[in-house]
Formats: structure tokens, C-alpha cells, sequence
């Protein structure tokens, strides 16, 4: 096991992939000279060429629809968006395009296409860059959506995803990037639609995803020492869904509490809900209760950040109105 940052696990991932497949290439906005604005892909313009780590304008509609294009054309793509809020600007090439033209095609194009960059609450650089677009995307059918927090899934799951013959939104983090953890020296890679039990626990539930599961585990550890024994599903990907485990989870515990970025209108969490009501009812001893951002733009002072922003101490009070019932 090697501990590294969470931006070497990525890069790994990528310079294994295009080792092992020449078709496959990075294109994004200062991701060659630069390095990457986040060093995720630092040295691979040295190692893979121009022609395989493209420079871009800044114009993300320009060349998302070039990577899908490229797709088509029997490429696999690497499409990195500086930051998933200006991925908006390329909304219509990924749902208009990536994620239907398999079904408009019927079947004759696949578009094994990754876009990936980071997403969500970002330190002290206000609403524009700090949207999480988590059920944006996942609403809409064709796309895959992952997400992971720690250097071993951010690995396996970009290999994973790179590999995918379908359009793959992956969820990265700038606040993240340098957090380290164990990968493996062999190659491995994670299977798509499977959540991880980051925590075993019989008295809740805890659902959560993305850098959010650093602020559950902290909960978690303050509830065990208050008697709650909280079991913790990350579930990595948001479409497709693990329900088994979800649902198995819920069923050993019978409370659950769902904590995520993001708004809780219309969001991941809400959807998430809903279909454990709909398989779980029967066993639910108490209603299920979320966390998530508060419903505001993000704003830039640190202080107001963490009002906003879901923390452990928000955690642990929802948990115990979960138990009291």
C-alpha cells in the first residue's frame, strides 16, 4: 500500500488507462502546460504528448461537444471541467447529447465518454464556483454519476469509469484533492453501482456521499461515544443506484439519516428517501430526516460557509431526533 494524495489516485488512475488504451485522452481547460489547475494531471503532458493532453480554450460547450464527438467516433474521451458550476455552460452537450445519443442511435454509437472535475462546496470562493450538481445530472437517464471519498475509491472508480462503454459524471472535490490515504500497488478497480459500508452499526442509518462522508464519520464517532452505534453506507454512485445495500442497511437499523451537499430541495437525498418510504416502510421506527446546505447561494465568508454547510454537530442533532421518536 503507497499513501498518497487524492490527485496522485486520480492521475494514477488516468496514466494507467491511457498506458493501457491509446485511444483514450485528457482534454480540458490548463490541464496540459499548467498541470492541471489542481496538479491532477501533473507531468502527463511529458509522458503522453499534445495529441493525448489537449489544452483548451475557455469554452466548455466547445469542447464538451468536441469529446463527444471524439466518442463517436470510437475514442474514449477525458473531458475535466475546471469546476462543475461552469460545466452549466456545457449542460445541452452532456444531456442532449452524451446522454441520449445511444438511444436516438438505437445502439449504433456508444459514447464511452468521462467528465470529471470538481464539484461542490469549495473554501472561500463563493456561489459561482461552488454548486453541487450531483441531481442535476443524476436525473437524467444515459448518464452514470460517481462520486468517493477516499484516495483507494477515487482510484478504483475512475479506472472503472474510464473503462465504461457509457457517459460517466465523476464528482470530484478541490478541498479533497490533498487528503492522502492507502492504494494498493496492483491494479484494481471498483465496479460501478456499489455502495461501501464505511462503518458497521445497529441503531441508524447514516446514507451520505462525496467529501461529505469525512463530516459523518466525525458524527459518528461523537454519537458512539453518546451509545449510538451509527452504520455508515457511502454509496459512492448515484446512478446506478445500490439499493440492496441501502435497503439492508435501513432494515438492520430501522432510522436513517441522509447527509449530503447540496440543496434539499429536489435533491439526491430527497429521491433517496422516497425510495427507501417506498421498499422499507415497514420497518422504519422513525421518520427519515436530511441534511444537507442551507437553502442560499453559497456565500464567501468563512463563517457564513459554515452555517450553510452541512457539519457534524447538524449531523448528530438529526440523528437524535431520529432516536427520540
Amino acid at each position: 500500500m503507497a499513501l498518497i494524495q487524492i490527485r496522485e489516485a486520480l492521475r494514477q488512475a488516468m496514466q494507467e488507462e491511457m498506458r493501457r488504451d491509446k485511444d483514450i485522452f485528457l482534454m480540458g481547460e490548463e490541464v496540459a502546460h499548467y498541470n492541471g489547475a489542481y496538479k491532477v494531471s501533473q507531468g502527463m503532458l511529458e509522458e503522453f504528448g499534445e495529441d493525448r493532453v489537449v489544452d483548451t480554450p475557455i469554452s466548455e460547450g466547445g469542447f464538451a461537444g468536441l469529446g463527444v464527438g471524439a466518442a463517436m467516433a470510437g475514442m474514449r474521451p477525458i473531458i475535466e471541467f475546471m469546476t462543475w458550476n461552469f460545466s452549466l455552460v456545457a449542460f445541452d452537450q452532456v444531456v442532449n447529447s452524451a446522454a441520449k445519443i445511444y438511444q436516438m442511435s438505437g445502439g449504433q454509437y456508444s459514447i464511452p465518454i468521462v467528465f470529471r472535475g470538481p464539484n461542490g462546496t469549495a473554501e472561500n470562493l463563493g456561489s459561482q464556483h461552488s454548486t453541487s450538481v450531483d441531481s442535476l445530472y443524476a436525473h437524467f437517464p444515459g448518464l452514470k454519476v460517481v462520486t468517493y471519498a477516499t484516495a483507494y475509491d477515487a482510484k478504483g472508480l475512475l479506472k472503472a469509469a474510464i473503462r465504461d462503454p457509457n457517459p460517466v459524471v465523476f464528482l470530484e472535490s478541490e478541498m479533497t484533492y490533498g487528503v492522502k490515504g492507502e492504494v494498493p500497488d496492483e491494479e484494481y478497480v471498483i465496479e460501478l453501482g456499489k455502495a461501501d459500508i464505511k462503518r458497521a452499526g445497529k441503531d441508524v442509518t447514516l446514507i451520505t456521499w462525496g467529501k461529505q462522508l469525512f463530516n459523518v464519520q466525525n458524527a459518528a464517532e461523537q454519537l458512539a461515544a453518546q451509545g449510538i452505534d451509527a452504520e455508515i453506507v457511502d454509496l459512492r454512485s448515484l446512478r446506478p443506484l445500490d439499493h440492496e445495500t441501502i435497503f439492508n442497511s435501513v432494515v438492520k437499523t430501522g432510522r436513517c439519516v441522509i447527509s449530503h451537499e447540496g440543496f434539499l430541495y429536489a435533491g439526491v437525498g430527497a429521491e433517496i428517501a422516497a425510495r427507501i418510504q417506498e421498499a422499507c416502510f415497514d420497518v422504519l421506527e422513525a421518520p427519515i430526516l436530511r441534511v444537507a446546505n442551507r437553502d442560499v447561494p453559497q456565500p464567501y465568508a468563512t463563517n457564513l460557509e459554515q452555517l450553510v454547510n452541512p457539519t457534524p454537530e447538524r449531523i448528530i442533532n438529526t440523528v437524535r431526533q431520529v432516536m427520540e421518536r
